[in-house]
This record gives structure tokens, C-alpha cells and sequence, in this order.
């Protein structure tokens, strides 16, 4: 089930000795929406290739509250699992699952192995790693110059495409959450987003019309 599971996507991507090997020292898991991949504090031993699905990656914050980093979606690995996998040092992120996903965690020990041994391993890395700090520099600049308004919009927008649905089944304190603020100032910027047309409001769900 691995193999034909892997040959859906990372088949144009590894190697078919590194495919092999994946599958052997692969474990394969199915995460439910919502469920705790991972979370601050955790030892990580393990890397995720992920197959389908959607994983929230945050940060928490000294006062409690969390920072979305970013999103993993079919085929990303988490890079920030590399360090605190090879270093022994606990997690400094939470993974949730945003919808039902399946993942293949790969031992942390054969990172270092398969970066000598595999090109396609080396290259997937490198690229995760370039990708992954893209997006975070994105997220900083978000906080650093956005008002909330377009934070909101832009938010909305990206996890369209990370749902790849334009209903989005939330709640306005789960995107108070997510961006770091209130949820009076959430509902509020819904409705002027509602009345300008680029969504509509419903009970425990936002259709994003205009993204």
C-alpha cells in the first residue's frame, strides 16, 4: 500500500532505489482532521512525506498565543523536524491537520544517509528547505506590513488553495487563532469582506468568492 501510495506523486521525484527504501523504513498513517501530528515540546525522530491532505505548522508565542508558519501540503516534508530530529532537541512547532490526511514518516537518521547517497534525496531537501523559508519570510512581512484586513484576505485565500475548496468549514475564533487577534476584529472584517462581495457568511463556514 506504501509503494502505490508513494508512486502517486514521489514517483517523478525519487529515484526508484530511494522509493524502495522509503518503503521499507517507511511508516505509513493516516491522520484525522484535526489530530495532533506534532506538537511543542515533542521529541521528533521522524520526518513526514506527505501524501495527501493538509498539516498546519505554528509557532507558539510567549504569551500563549500561536503564529501559523505555514501549511504542508501533498509531497512537503517538514524541514524544521530535520534540526530538531538530528540535534535531539524538542520540537518548537505544533503540527495539526487541517483536513483527514495521509503521511509516510521516514527515520530522521537516514536524512544524513540519503543526502550522500541519493541525488533526487539531496535536491528534495534543498528545495523543502528553500520553499519552507520563503514561506516564513512571507509570514513575517505579512505581520510586519499588512493591515489586518488584507492579512484576513490573504489568509482566506491561501487556504483555499491549500483546502482546494472555496467553502472553508471555520469559525471566526479559529481564524482569530490562526492570525494572532480577536475575534470581534475578525467578524468584523468578514462582513466588509462580505459586502464588498469577495465572500459570503455562513453558519460555521466562509465561501471565498473572489480569490
Amino acid at each position: 500500500m506504501i509503494r502505490e501510495k508513494l508512486n502517486e506523486f514521489y514517483k517523478v521525484v525519487f529515484e526508484q532505489e530511494l522509493l524502495d527504501e522509503i518503503v521499507e523504513v517507511g511508516t505509513y498513517k493516516k491522520i484525522r482532521e484535526n489530530e495532533l501530528l506534532l506538537d511543542i515540546g515533542d521529541n521528533f525522530n521522524r520526518i513526514p512525506l506527505m501524501l495527501t491532505g493538509a498539516i498546519k505548522i505554528s509557532r507558539e508565542v510567549n504569551n500563549g498565543d500561536e503564529i501559523v508558519l505555514y501549511f504542508l501540503e501533498r509531497g512537503d516534508t517538514c524541514t524544521i523536524s530535520f534540526g530538531s530530529g538530528l540535534t535531539s532537541t524538542k520540537s518548537k512547532i505544533r503540527g495539526i491537520a487541517e483536513k483527514e490526511s495521509e503521511v509516510i514518516f521516514i527515520p530522521v537518521h537516514k536524512l544524513e544517509e540519503w543526502m550522500i547517497k541519493y541525488k533526487s534525496w539531496r535536491s528534495f531537501v534543498i528545495d523543502s528547505y528553500n520553499i519552507r523559508l520563503n514561506e516564513m519570510l512571507e509570514a513575517i512581512d505579512t505581520l510586519a506590513f499588512m493591515k489586518m484586513d488584507q492579512r484576513l484576505y490573504k489568509y482566506l485565500t491561501d487556504k483555499v488553495k491549500i483546502m482546494r475548496d472555496t467553502t472553508l468549514n471555520t469559525t471566526h475564533q479559529e481564524i482569530a487563532i490562526d492570525l494572532n487577534t480577536s475575534r470581534v476584529v475578525v467578524s468584523r472584517l468578514l462582513k466588509q469582506l462580505e459586502n464588498q462581495g469577495k465572500i459570503k457568511l455562513f453558519r460555521n463556514k466562509i465561501e471565498v468568492i473572489d480569490f
